[in-house]
């Protein structure tokens, strides 16, 4: 298993523009109730493109009593008690691409665009240098994702694919895929002001 690097430093606390105090920490197997209840506030139609049904408590379970650092690290966010945002690394199981990262990301739609968001992709971008990746993707649809794809290129991801059709949306239209990388060299890519 592979300990989460700098494990000591958790809870780590911020505080959102408005005010709101936000501590992060690594999903625990105790946030069960609190993760399904977050995932049953998401709006049916950011649930669709998922890979999982998230509302199963059955899954929910297992995701919070099989947590497999060699495979995925969850980092949730957390107000007043509340799960407000899942954010994940994950890494492959091929050894070919044991270097690279993939991000997803969900936050709760009332503290979005309130740079929530930002903060959990700096905390994943800092897990995955640690643990020496050398890169992380993440895949965005456009249209739908604009102010993530904005976000993502603003902290230095570059657009490195476009898969046409990829995605049919909640609506039955299919839509482009995009998926921006980033090099974990420098760290001050990701931490520019």
């Amino acid at each position: 298993m592979t300990p989460i690097p700098h494990a000591e430093a958790y809870p780590k606390t911020f505080i959102l523009p408005g005010g709101t105090r936000v501590e992060l920490s690594p999903l625990e197997e105790r946030d069960f109730e609190a993760l399904l209840d977050f995932f049953r506030r998401v709006p049916e139609e950011d649930l669709y493109y998922l890979k999982d049904d998230v509302t199963d408590p059955r899954v929910i379970r297992e995701w919070t009593t099989n947590i497999n650092t060699e495979r995925a690290i969850p980092i949730k966010a957390v107000v007043g008690g509340e799960i407000i945002a899942d954010a994940t690394l994950h890494r492959s199981r091929a050894f070919s691409r044991r270097h690279i990262g993939d991000l997803r990301i969900l936050v709760d739609p009332r503290y979005r665009h309130g740079g929530l968001g930002g903060r959990l992709i700096k905390e994943l971008l800092d897990i995955a240098a640690e643990l020496g990746l050398y890169k992380v993707i993440i895949d965005l649809v456009p249209l739908r994702e604009e102010s993530a794809i904005e976000l993502v290129e603003g902290m230095g991801f570059t657009h490195v694919a476009t898969l046409r059709g990829e995605i049919r949306d909640y609506y039955g239209n299919y839509r482009d895929q995009l998926t921006f990388a980033i090099s974990l060299s420098d760290r001050t890519t990701w931490w520019r002001p």
